[in-house]
């Protein structure tokens, strides 16, 4: 390394994994002083890079991006993987959004846990190649794990980094970093995989449902999407339903009172439900309510009181419930 340069500065994103740990430690062995950026919405958060960073003491900063996600996510240029995950432009976005944070705060490259080929569709020779291009910072990210593969960075060529100290990873198998864990002496990491909602079925799918019947979207109903069985009634209103206690209670913390309807079973135990963006009709409200009953301990064929609180006030309808066996054609996966 050039010791009359100032001192290197390399702002790496982390994903809070072992891959993400193992490149600020190579790094910082070398001289480099690392900090860490991550990103976070309601797809995924930044637990796991707190944790990390907390661990072996790299300073975060961490960007809420959803509004400048949401952007991307409704039209990404490499369309979605197997669910609604836009991995590669998801990828630009972040690098990009890292860049600008590079430039302001007197950092002079980024870096990445990424290593080649062990995600098949967004880790390969090809997609690292098209991240940098869309992401305007070509020629400034190292992956410490997989240089060696990989065409020499600016880092490398300035002798900001020794490539000869940087590594040649590849593939799917994760022995070589649990070795590299064990001689860094670091014991504790997450399991791979398993942080982005987006790759989930069933999220996925509330998410499509949502794209295709709004125009726009609260932070809230995408935290919504996480929790409940999710149904969308005749008109196109959709209604939410808690399966468990515990999932009761998160809907309530994602509730907008002034534009939401909370609906409650009150003689028999039963879920707590949410209309989202609830326009008042009392038609809808009866059959969300029926609905709620149906997924209740009421009888069948016997009328069941439900509370209703809307932004008007609150109220009670008498309604029958509804089997849930008659009404699986509303049902979101």
């Amino acid at each position: 390394m050039n010791q009359n340069r100032k001192k290197i500065r390399g702002l790496g994103l982390c994903s809070g994994g072992l891959d993400s740990i193992l490149s600020a430690v190579i790094l910082r062995n070398q001289g480099v002083e690392v900090e860490w950026i991550t990103f976070e919405t309601p797809f995924f958060s930044s637990e796991k890079a707190l944790a990390a960073s907390h661990q072996i003491d790299v300073p975060l900063t961490v960007q809420h991006i959803t509004e400048i996600y949401l952007q991307m996510l409704k039209n990404p240029h490499c369309g979605y993987g197997r669910n609604m995950n836009p991995c590669l432009d998801c990828h630009s976005l972040m690098f990009n959004l890292a860049g600008k944070f590079m430039a302001e705060n007197g950092f002079d490259f980024l870096f990445s846990g990424e290593v080649m080929g062990q995600r098949p569709m967004s880790q390969t020779r090809s997609s690292l190649r098209y991240v940098e291009k869309n992401s305007g910072m070509a020629g400034l990210i190292l992956r410490p794990l997989s240089a060696k593969l990989l065409a020499e960075s600016i880092p490398e060529q300035e002798g900001w980094v020794d490539r000869s100290l940087l590594l040649d990873l590849s593939g799917r198998s994760r022995k070589p970093q649990m070795q590299l864990a064990k001689k860094f002496g670091i014991t504790r990491y997450p399991n791979p995989g398993g942080g982005c909602l987006l790759t989930d079925v069933g999220y996925s799918a509330r998410l499509k449902d949502l794209f295709l019947n709004q125009d726009t979207y609260r932070e809230n109903e995408l935290h919504l999407l996480k929790y409940g069985r999710h149904l969308r009634l005749d008109d196109g209103a959709k209604l939410v339903i808690g399966r468990t206690r515990d999932e009761n209670d998160l809907l309530l913390k994602y509730v907008d009172p002034g534009r939401d309807a909370i609906i409650k079973t009150v003689q028999y135990p039963g879920p707590t439900a949410i209309l989202p963006n609830f326009d008042g009709r009392r038609e809808i409200v009866t059959q969300a309510a029926a609905i709620c009953a149906g997924y209740s301990k009421a009888p069948s064929g016997v009328e069941s009181r439900v509370d209703i609180q809307e932004s008007s006030g609150a109220y009670m309808v008498q309604v029958l419930p509804v089997a849930s066996r008659d009404i699986q054609q509303c049902v979101i996966l």
